[in-house]
């Protein structure tokens, strides 16, 4: 639309409200920020409706897998083949300074998320400094077959992911027991276990806590998927990119991993699956970065909630936390330098 003012030829533009004279480009702040803040709630509606079929999409991958899984392995406890599986393992735990019979809480914890092995922990005469070692192994691998069908997913070799968390763990373990003190405190893992006499009593169990599980990620990757959505529509994502740049820069990581770095810190592997297979399909950052970054998660994350479980029972956080930050750090510049000979 034209208007003429005092001899003047004017264009408006009424769908970005922007006035131009010609030809020179004029923008009014006022009317733009007016413009802005109108269409704030459009852009808020639009971004949670595009992130839904995203949810929904990956809610059912994740609950084909973890629901079978977990059903197999409550079965495996029941039966007793993962106390044997432990008592196999036994003899290497002594090397790192652990009892035998702690090897059936790494088990539960390679199969099942860590309130399984934690479970484990409150059966066990084992004091602090014990409980504190198995929590770091427990954190580097915990249901591994979940996590690592996710960074397949993400483009990763699930073989390497599962063979480093292992290797990790021990490693990790190792050295812990070497500089840890002997005493460093009092643990509080005491809770009622639950045993389940007849297989009928244990399914009921299983039902009622996979059910749980299932509104849990439901309700999170939907959550979570609507924010990653809001945050790109106001590009809120391009500014944590730039922020945490140093630091990426620093563990060896693209900046473009920033926003999924900070994802699998704060809700960890399972429930930040969501957006990293989604970063990945839309190409929003490259299969080597998102490689390079798996190989720093799969020692390193969760650093929010699955730090405080153990922290709840007494074991210190510094332990617990700088070795995996070192390692996972460590790994990544390990792997960056074997590709540049390679090359």
């Amino acid at each position: 639309m034209h208007r003429v003012f005092h001899g003047i030829r004017f264009k408006v533009n009424l769908k970005d409200w922007v006035v131009v004279r010609q030809p020179f480009l004029f923008l009014n702040p006022t009317i733009q920020a007016h413009h802005l803040m109108k269409n704030n709630p459009n852009r808020l509606y639009r971004s949670i409706l595009v992130s839904l079929p995203t949810s929904a999409k990956t809610v059912w991958w994740l609950l084909k897998i973890i629901l079978p899984i977990s059903l197999g392995v409550s079965l495996l406890q029941f039966w007793g083949i993962i106390a044997v599986m432990a008592s196999v393992l036994a003899p290497a735990f002594s090397i790192i300074g652990l009892p035998g019979e702690s090897a059936i809480v790494f088990i539960s914890s390679i199969f099942l998320p860590l309130y399984a092995p934690i479970a484990v922990i409150a059966t066990l005469s084992l004091s602090l400094r014990e409980i504190s070692i198995l929590a770091l192994m427990c954190l580097i691998s915990h249901n591994l077959l979940v996590e690592t069908a996710i960074q397949r997913k993400t483009g990763s070799s699930p073989i390497t992911m599962f063979s480093l968390r292992i290797v990790s763990s021990f490693v990790g373990a190792f050295i812990l027991n070497l500089l840890m003190p002997d005493q460093i405190g009092k643990s509080y893992a005491l809770q009622e276990v639950i045993v389940n006499e007849h297989i009928s009593d244990m399914l009921m169990n299983w039902l009622t806590n996979a059910g749980w599980l299932s509104l849990k990620i439901t309700l999170i990757i939907i959550g979570l998927m609507m924010l990653q959505s809001i945050l790109k529509e106001f590009r809120v994502l391009a500014l944590l990119s730039k922020l945490f740049a140093p630091v990426m820069r620093l563990m060896g990581l693209s900046n473009h991993s920033s926003f999924l770095w900070l994802v699998a810190q704060t809700i960890g592997l399972t429930y930040g699956s969501a957006v990293m297979i989604d970063a990945v399909k839309r190409e929003e950052i490259r299969l080597s970065d998102a490689n390079l970054l798996n190989y720093h998660i799969a020692i390193n994350h969760s650093l929010l909630e699955d730090t405080l479980l153990f922290v709840a029972i007494g074991v210190p956080a510094g332990w617990i936390i700088a070795p995996r930050f070192i390692m996972a750090i460590a790994v990544v510049w390990a792997v960056r330098g074997l590709k540049r000979l390679k090359k």
